[in-house]
């Protein structure tokens, strides 16, 4: 997904905490782009800036469409919507009683949320 050009700002970001609940993965991020091409520049930045640190995905999922783009990092699944897939599968919904973990300023700063 290199190369894509836009806005990256991520918005509505939630940090579910999945320890308790679920072996795939302890933690989901989700987060949404107003369109597309907004989703995959997401995507790219995080991606570019965990890569950085020497994390790297094990499993990418959506980048053609990029309407829901997965990112798997083992323990972290990182999960970016367009707007509207994002309220179609209301993936924040169906984990609803599982706790969130606010999200500051600097992790806002490491999705893109934040110039």
């Amino acid at each position: 997904m290199r190369g894509r050009r836009g806005k990256q700002k991520a918005f509505d970001i939630v940090i579910l905490d999945l320890r308790k609940v679920n072996t795939i993965a302890d933690f989901f991020v989700i987060c949404s782009g107003s369109a597309s091409t907004q989703v995959g520049a997401i995507a790219d930045a995080i991606g570019r800036e965990l890569a950085q640190s020497g994390i790297r995905y094990s499993h990418l999922e959506g980048e053609s469409a990029a309407t829901w783009v997965l990112m798997d990092y083992g323990d972290v699944v990182v999960h970016i919507f367009e707007e509207q897939t994002r309220t179609y599968y209301s993936l924040d919904k169906l984990w609803g009683d599982v706790p969130r973990i606010p999200v500051s300023s600097r992790r806002k700063e490491l999705l893109g949320a934040v110039s």
